[in-house]
């Protein structure tokens, strides 16, 4: 018999919550200080800007192919195994960007071991975690509460890695993040130390009795899935490029220094609300139609963005629109995935989702970097990010969400 669903007023719950937010608090408040780095690694290590670029790119790409080993991991042996193996692997990577000596020592380090740590510490393993214990009709309240908690590393982080860039240099700054991001690792017990026996509700029962291939096979088959995975590319693409490059765009536009730093961390912190509110609307509306209009605002504050003129207010009023439009795409994206199939396999198929998302975070940092070698600019891809986000609003809003968990259960 399937376990009940955990109400989200109970103490577990909450426990469960928080202790995912610091886990992605350190995970993704460490990845949204590299753009910060590539300046300095290019200048002090004598590193290409292409290659550092493609580094940070890299990772996005790893990250995306080890997400749905992550997620079956961790649908298979429950978070607390998978949090400290990706915590570890993260801070290793750090070290190792800290200490490279080489091209191939930086792709390895930023790019492999952060790629499969950050898999292990976001969102495929801890919204996971956070789904299969609130019920289902609260469900898309709490991703967004767990996504808003994890927004305030991105707060936190990028000032504190600018003082000690400024103060001790990028190898301390590096350093330091690593020491950070491995203590996070027994975190991961108050996840969960084993998988769930089940969950609550029909469509979570519906994917109760299949194997993990044909859940697989039956997202792949659902148009609906199909729509969500190719519309999450754009958000991949947007939000690398911009956490990639803003801070150099803003030196080609001749901004103060520290405008970069802040905007950075006004991303995270007007993150939190937006996270909060989409998860909010997401159990009010449905989350395909919230979806749509959100990629539809991003892509409108990106596009007045490029065109006018840039100031500190231009800057602090972008950051502020990107970051109430940030993440919120996860806990949507995600509630979607469980309400289509259930939780019994959401690690798995919101992991096959967000490779989606990873090869368009892949081309938006690196195809970012290669502009700006090339052509002396980023307008190629400014104008692109545009355009990927109206895209993505016209695949999400035909999401039909209702007929994949009445399929299996009458299969």
């Amino acid at each position: 018999m399937p376990s009940p669903s955990i109400p989200l007023s109970s103490r577990k719950t909450y426990l469960i919550i928080a202790a995912g937010a610091v886990v992605m608090s350190m995970a993704l408040g460490s990845r949204q200080t590299f753009g910060l780095f590539i300046s300095p690694l290019s200048y002090d290590y004598g590193l290409p800007v292409t290659l550092i670029a493609f580094a940070i790119a890299l990772h996005n790409l790893v990250w995306g192919f080890a997400q749905p080993l992550a997620g079956a991991a961790t649908d298979r042996w429950g978070p607390a195994p998978v949090v400290a193996f990706g915590a570890l692997a993260y801070g290793v990577g750090l070290a190792m960007t800290a200490l490279a000596s080489s091209g191939w020592m930086l792709a390895l380090g930023m790019g492999v071991f952060i790629g499969v740590g950050i898999s292990c510490t976001s969102f495929g393993v801890v919204l996971t975690a956070v789904g299969r214990n609130v019920a289902p009709q609260r469900r898309s309240m709490a991703l967004g509460l767990a996504s808003a908690g994890g927004s305030l590393g991105q707060v936190l982080m990028v000032p504190l890695v600018q003082g000690m860039r400024s103060s001790a240099g990028i190898t301390v700054a590096l350093l330091a993040l690593a020491a950070l991001v491995a203590a996070t690792a027994p975190l991961g017990l108050a996840l969960g130390r084993r998988a769930p026996s089940g969950v609550a509700g029909a469509a979570d029962d519906a994917g109760l009795g299949f194997s993990l291939r044909a859940v697989v096979a039956q997202a792949c088959r659902h148009r609906g899935y199909r729509l969500l995975t190719a519309g999450f590319f754009a958000c991949g693409f947007q939000l690398a490029f911009i956490a990639t490059h803003l801070p150099g765009y803003l030196e080609l536009c001749h901004m103060p220094m520290g405008l970069a730093a802040t905007a950075l961390a006004l991303i995270g912190l007007f993150n939190m609300a937006g996270s909060w509110t989409c998860g909010w609307l997401g159990g009010r509306f449905r989350q395909q139609h919230v979806l749509g209009w959100l990629y539809l605002v991003r892509s409108a504050a990106i596009g007045l963005f490029f065109v006018l003129p840039k100031s500190e207010l231009s800057v602090t009023l972008f950051a502020a629109v990107m970051g109430l439009t940030w993440l919120g795409t996860v806990p949507l994206t995600s509630g979607l995935v469980a309400r289509i199939f259930g939780t019994r396999h959401m690690g798995t198929l919101f992991g096959v989702c967000f490779l989606s998302h990873q090869l368009g975070s892949f081309l938006g940092a690196w195809l970012g970097g290669l502009a700006l070698d090339l052509t002396g600019s980023y307008t190629l891809l400014w104008g692109a990010t545009f355009v990927a986000g109206v895209m993505a609003a016209l695949l999400h809003f035909p999401i039909d969400e209702r007929d994949a968990a009445a399929a299996m259960a009458k299969a």
